[in-house]
């Protein structure tokens, strides 16, 4: 009887264990998509900050050439603006899915935490079960 309590309390022990590691790498996991949120959040803004600058690089270029502000060289500063713009969406967008994949991660640890609960509290139960049902033969014979 003595060995189905003891694998009983190791069962359970097991299970808050596994149900608390769950929790713990679920929560790296968030912490991981916040720190990917603000590196993105910087490459855009340093992405941003160049392409002002080359866009301002060509407009004193322009102007230093003497060429009026349209036609061809305005068209190619929409362009620059247009791909800054375009360029911003890209980062954004694999921010987002960079973002998914780490809620799905935290979401699945904590979903592989309980399964592996579950199993170790039933296999608790089986213990004290089996202790029971020998401790029950024992005291037939």
């Amino acid at each position: 009887m003595i060995e189905a309590v003891l694998g009983y309390k190791g069962n359970q022990a097991a299970a808050n264990a596994a149900r608390q590691t769950a929790e713990f790498n679920a929560q790296v996991a968030e912490n991981e998509a916040v720190l990917l949120q603000r590196r993105k959040t910087a490459e855009e803004a340093k992405m941003r900050q160049a392409s002002e600058r080359t866009i301002a690089t060509q407009r004193v270029a322009t102007a230093a050439s003497g060429v009026q502000m349209s036609g061809s060289a305005l068209q190619a500063m929409a362009d620059s603006y247009f791909n800054t713009e375009m360029d911003a969406l890209n980062i954004q967008y694999a921010a987002d899915i960079e973002q998914t994949a780490k809620a799905s991660e935290a979401a699945l640890s904590r979903a592989e935490g309980r399964a592996r609960s579950t199993a170790l509290k039933v296999a608790s139960y089986q213990s004290l079960l089996a202790g029971a049902e020998k401790a029950a033969s024992y005291g037939m014979s």
